[in-house]
């Protein structure tokens, strides 16, 4: 048994768009950075061989390299908002997760090391760690980070929990339904006495992300071109009045591009962007005044329409076809939207507790966040819901929360006197192996 009491836990939740850590007790993540990283496949075998463990396994990675037999394993990773700010030639932005499920496990590794050693500064050796996963995580997946986690960091204590249980505990509730609509995608989770019912799962690959790319193309139709904030400098002609002058920059990554114009992107869309009260129709919207947002290179643009269309595609996910240019929308059109993935998850589990599930639906992550999101959602609910249920939509009135209620919810679990014995310790790992993780973190 492992009683960590002497020194705190370390929770990690390595999301699709954000990584959070920080330590156990506290009321916000101290670190949060992109979970993407940079990479540069080194073509000429350099001096500092680092120790990288194993060939990468992203095919990505190696697409480019001329020589890519030569570039396997050696590849240098950039990690954090700064490393990644800055522009580098032939820089790719990989992320290393794909649907939830973790695709390049040395890019992690780098996300791992780049949250321990620069932004907490702490040595894994000497802290037990709490690591969030997604509710469908597999058991190849948990093995493995067990295996890492043990082998490479040789922390003393580990335990996974699922996204979706933290957000519960994270409200002070045992039983809830969770609706966590993050970057790469929105799952909808029902949580009875602490544990998934995982055959309920529903999950849909609409999140912030999406949004963002479609938002992009929306107003690219109009015209408006977003300049990612490394290709353009501002001179200054006469006080206070600049001009901008483009700069030429062959080599950058098509995937760099696109992952500065999304930095703009996203934040115009948290700026303007808020749930329509009703569903979007063209018409309705049509002569809605506009709100105007001033890109990095100084041009104002004017956003009308699109600030309550992007949106309501979570909820009508056809709506993105109306999109010039977003592609793939064969797969989006038979999705559902919000509701019905509400209504079906519940319909999947026990009669017992459905009223129990309709009066408790908790909003969690990143883009769950956006204005009048829960409104919408409870009124949505509310007509499709069977007459006796109770409906109730909570969101706690701070972004922050929602934004990091995993988190919070696994800093809390962590600082719990009655969770000391649940650790899946170093002792047990050696003596059973990393297979016995799906005993001990259920």
């Amino acid at each position: 048994m492992y009683g960590g009491d002497e020194v705190s836990a370390i929770v990690l939740d390595l999301g699709s768009h954000t990584c959070k850590a920080g330590y156990a007790g506290e009321d916000a993540p101290k670190a949060v950075f992109p979970s993407v990283v940079g990479s540069i496949d080194q073509m000429e075998v350099e001096t500092e061989t680092e120790n990288n463990s194993g060939p990468a396994v992203d095919p990505k990675s190696n697409s480019k390299s001329l020589d890519s037999d030569k570039a396997k394993g050696k590849r240098k990773l950039y990690v954090g908002s700064q490393a990644l700010g800055y522009r580098r030639d032939h820089m790719e932005v990989l992320s290393p997760i794909k649907d939830g499920v973790i695709v390049d496990w040395e890019a992690v590794e780098g996300i791992w090391d780049h949250a321990f050693r620069e932004c907490l500064l702490v040595d894994p050796k000497e802290h037990p760690m709490l690591l969030a996963e997604p509710s469908s995580n597999t058991q190849q997946q948990r093995e493995r980070t067990a295996e890492l986690m043990f082998e490479k960091y040789k922390v003393p204590a580990l335990f996974l929990a699922k996204n979706a249980v933290l957000t519960s505990f994270a409200s002070g509730r045992a039983t809830s339904l969770v609706v966590d609509s993050g970057g790469g995608s929105t799952t909808v989770a029902p949580v009875h006495d602490g544990y998934v019912l995982q055959k309920a799962v529903a999950s849909s690959p609409i999140g912030g992300e999406f949004l963002t790319d479609c938002l992009t193309k929306s107003l690219e139709s109009k015209g408006m071109t977003i300049k990612p904030r490394y290709s353009f400098k501002r001179k200054e002609t006469r006080p206070g009045e600049f001009q901008v002058v483009d700069v030429d920059l062959p080599n950058t990554t098509e995937s760099y591009k696109l992952y500065s114009q999304r930095v703009v992107a996203s934040d115009i869309k948290e700026c303007v962007c808020r749930a329509p009260d009703t569903p979007y129709d063209e018409s309705a919207y049509s002569n809605i005044p506009t709100t105007s947002y001033e890109l990095p290179d100084g041009q104002t643009i004017e956003i009308g329409a699109d600030r309550f269309k992007i949106p309501d595609i979570l909820f009508n996910p056809s709506l993105a076809q109306t999109i010039p240019g977003v592609e793939n929308f064969a797969e989006i059109a038979p999705l559902r939207g919000l509701p019905q993935m509400v209504i079906e998850s519940i319909n999947k589990c026990d009669v017992d507790i459905r009223r129990e599930l309709f009066s408790s639906i908790l909003l969690a992550g990143g883009t769950a966040s956006m204005q009048q999101l829960k409104e919408r959602l409870e009124k949505d609910l509310l007509e499709e819901s069977p007459q006796a249920a109770r409906v109730k939509v909570l969101a706690s009135g701070n972004s922050t929360e929602r934004r990091f209620s995993v988190w919070i919810g696994g800093s809390i679990l962590a600082s719990l006197g009655s969770f000391q014995q649940m650790w899946f310790s170093k002792a047990e790992y050696e003596e059973h192996g990393a297979s016995y993780v799906q005993r001990k973190c259920p």
